[in-house]
């Protein structure tokens, strides 16, 4: 009789766990871009990352099962799972809306470390390469660890800004173009001279230099930028695990990273448009940005207004837009503002709100506050569905936001955020604009809307503001 050889190997099992895995990812991905399927793609996701999670595990300790090595490895294993889910369970407990943009700044530069980690262990692990193969584990090493080190620098400082630990506002270096373009053509020289002679002192200096370029890359992007890079760290963590995958010959790795990768990209591209902003001058840390030349001081008089007036506002009025800010999240007033909406709506009010695609600190930060506050997603629109629709609008309501709805980008070519397609709210018939104080917004930009002849501001925390007018109602 002749042998015959099993198809159902660890490795061929792990490989169709990975199929199936990486097919729930794309899935994911399709859910997670509509708000009534949301839900599912996070459920796709999970099921994905568990399946992955098991076979790797599997796989890595099947074929030497029994050896003290791995029973090493197993503890170690279950140790750092223990310690992460732990730790991953305990902030995503306590973690508030706000302060969602910072935290997936800090994970993505646990991707960039992990990938400069994963780099380092291949340099100094070449066991069984030779001849083109080695060289191209070379070229590996070293671009997985550049585009890791980048990531995790820039992941650090875009924590920093968004945690307000470090000022938003951009650094400008004399020359930091040049800079970031020497660095560039820097790595191509020393990757070339690493594939051709693999010295260890070349991958410390590509580290070195990788990580003072994520943080001037990043450091060199202003405030309203922010959610443009957010998205952009997204991408650069996903060609690092791609980056590793090819390292450690894991195709799901590969593939996963190369969708984080591509996704995170069109969706910076997408929102580099929404703000007329060039996409390569901000991956690029603001290549080409010159210093604004206007002061951004603005004079005049401000009209102040009570709740009781804002609520004799809206009961006249037949059509009303809200559009919410950052400060809407950090007072917590999408509740309020959600009871606020349906009182009107019962009153015969149209009642609208108008999302600006970088409104928040993250890419649809608004959106998933109005839907957990059960705002029906069908009254919520973009800016570009709402924009034409606010000059014939009788009230607007500006809750915590601030550059979003500046007119100094349309109207003044000196203004740091001079181009970026705003919601106009000023053309409006009347403008409630909800804050704490005058101070300027993220972006450091004064805001003439204050000082509107149709603009009464609303000073006091906005949850509590709302509320009052609720009870005026």
């Amino acid at each position: 009789m002749p042998e015959t050889t099993t198809l159902l190997t660890p490795a061929s099992i792990a490989g169709a766990a990975y199929i199936v895995a990486a097919l729930l990812f794309i899935m994911s991905l399709a859910g997670l871009s509509r708000h009534e399927t949301s839900r599912a793609g996070v459920g796709y996701g999970i099921a994905g990352m568990a399946i992955a999670l098991v076979a790797t595990v599997w796989v890595t300790f099947a074929g030497a099962w029994g050896t003290p090595a791995v029973t090493t490895g197993l503890i170690l294993l279950v140790v750092a799972v223990i310690v992460g889910a732990a730790i991953g369970l305990w902030r995503a407990r306590v973690v508030a809306m706000t302060g969602m943009p910072e935290l997936i700044a800090l994970l993505h530069s646990f991707v960039g470390l992990a990938a400069v980690l994963v780099g380092w262990n291949g340099a100094l692990d070449e066991t069984g390469m030779t001849g083109a193969l080695l060289d191209i584990h070379h070229a590996e090493v070293f671009i997985g660890v550049f585009i890791g080190a980048v990531t995790f620098t820039g992941s650090i400082v875009a924590f920093l800004k968004l945690s307000a630990r470090m000022k938003s506002a951009p650094l400008m270096l004399p020359g930091k173009n040049a800079l970031n373009l020497g660095a560039l053509v820097a790595f191509v020289v020393l990757t070339v001279w690493y594939v051709v002679t693999p010295e260890l002192w070349l991958l410390v200096v590509v580290t070195l230099l990788a990580l003072a370029l994520g943080w001037h890359l990043v450091a060199s992007i202003g405030g309203g930028d922010m959610p443009v890079v957010i998205s952009m760290l997204n991408s650069y963590s996903g060609w690092a695990a791609a980056a590793a995958g090819f390292l450690l010959n894991n195709d799901l790795l590969i593939v996963t990273g190369a969708l984080v990768g591509s996704s995170g990209a069109y969706l910076s591209y997408i929102m580099c448009k929404a703000m007329n902003r060039s996409f390569i001058s901000v991956i690029a840390g603001g290549f080409g940005i010159a210093a604004p030349s206007s002061s951004g001081e603005v004079e005049g008089e401000t009209h102040e207004v009570d709740a009781e007036a804002v609520a004799a506002l809206l009961s006249d009025a037949s059509t009303v837009i809200i559009t919410p800010g950052y400060g809407m999240a950090v007072a917590q007033a999408q509740y309020p503002v959600a009871e606020l909406t349906s009182r009107l709506r019962e009153r015969g009010v149209e009642v609208r709100f108008g999302i600006h695609p970088v409104a928040g600190r993250l890419p649809g930060h608004m959106n998933v506050l109005l839907a957990e506050a059960k705002v029906p997603y069908d009254i919520v629109e973009e800016m570009d569905e709402i924009n034409d629709d606010l000059a014939a609008t009788d009230v607007v309501l500006v809750i915590g936001a601030n550059d979003t709805v500046n007119p100094a980008a349309a109207e003044d070519p000196g203004s740091p955020i001079a181009g970026m397609p705003v919601l106009r709210v000023w053309e409006a018939k009347n403008v409630v604009v909800f804050k704490r104080s005058m101070s300027a917004g993220y972006a450091g930009v004064a805001n003439p809307l204050f000082y509107r002849d149709n603009a009464q501001m609303l000073f006091g925390d906005a949850k509590q503001r709302v509320e009052d007018i609720l009870r005026a109602l």
